[in-house]
C-alpha cells in the first residue's frame, strides 16, 4: 500500500477513486513519563519516552487508515494528512488522526 502526502504519483494514473479514508488513535499520558519529561524539560534534551508514544500513535492511525483503504480495494492513499492534538483534562491525552483519498493506481 502506497501512502503519500501528494495528490498524484508520477508515472501512475489513478484508475478508480474510492473516497476518503481515515484513522484515529488516542493515547493517554503516563504519570512516570510526565515526571521524566519534566526533568528533561528542566535540564534540556529530547523526551524519548514521549517521542516513542507519539510514533506509536501515528503508526496506529496510519495502519487503521491503510486497513480501511485495503477493504475498499485500494492500493494507495493520496493526499495523506496527519493531525496531532492534545485532548482530555489538562491535555492528558494525545490524539492522532489521519485521512486521505483511497485510490487504485495503474
Amino acid at each position: 500500500m502506497l501512502l503519500t502526502t501528494t495528490s498524484l504519483v508520477e508515472g501512475r494514473a489513478v484508475e478508480e477513486y474510492y473516497g476518503i479514508v481515515s484513522g484515529e488513535t488516542i493515547i493517554g499520558a503516563n504519570f512516570v513519563r510526565d515526571i521524566f519529561a519534566s526533568v528533561r524539560d528542566f535540564f534540556g534534551g529530547r523526551s524519548g519516552s514521549y517521542e516513542e508514544v507519539l510514533r506509536k500513535a501515528k503508526d496506529t492511525a496510519l495502519q487503521e487508515m491503510t486497513a480501511q483503504a485495503e477493504q475498499l480495494g485500494a492500493n494507495a492513499v493520496l493526499g495523506v494528512d496527519l493531525d496531532f492534538e492534545t485532548v482530555g483534562a489538562n491535555g492528558s491525552m494525545l490524539m492522532v488522526t489521519c485521512c486521505g483519498t483511497a485510490v487504485r493506481l495503474r
